[in-house]
């Protein structure tokens, strides 16, 4: 189900939240996005007001994450409006933000709408939920000793 993000609704959100968060700028945002989106292996789009920094770096090649910068003719608001609107499958999509716009245009599409606290909680718990164990035993990526694969090339008659 692709997630389409509010960015500075969900800062705002993050910002002014009762319980304790660390304040975080939209970049850490956007990676702490990515880490979700790659853990449920789906993907995301979040949307920002204005043309962003002038060093884009930090908002490149995130993984499952496209971030928008809305410029200076439109709004964030109104980029997303215009995305719900067009989706082929609103149905599958969840929509984050608290603003009552956009969720009233997400409810129009019957998308799934939550709001940025509600959000903000899932992406948490799920990034520090424990993941299970590698089944792998560590000598599979680091390969055989020099002394193991003597053995065994004694053992196959291989001459080195």
């Amino acid at each position: 189900m692709p997630y389409l993000i509010d960015g500075y609704n969900l800062l705002w959100a993050l910002d002014h939240a009762t319980d304790d968060h660390h304040s975080i700028n939209d970049a850490q945002l956007c990676n702490a996005i990515s880490k979700f989106l790659a853990l449920i292996n789906d993907t995301g789009e979040i949307i920002f007001d204005g043309i962003g920094p002038p060093d884009k770096t930090p908002f490149e090649n995130l993984h499952k994450l496209e971030v928008i910068f809305s410029g200076t003719r439109t709004d964030a608001d109104t980029v997303i409006e215009d995305k719900i609107e067009t989706c082929t499958a609103p149905k599958r999509l969840t929509v984050v933000s608290s603003d009552n716009r956009i969720r009233k245009a997400a409810r129009a599409r019957k998308a799934v709408s939550l709001k940025s606290d509600v959000f903000w909680n899932k992406l948490s718990v799920q990034i520090k939920r424990p993941r299970p164990a590698s089944s792998e035993p560590p000598q599979k990526r680091k390969g055989l000793s020099h002394s193991e694969t003597d053995h065994w090339m004694d053992i196959f008659g291989i001459d080195q």
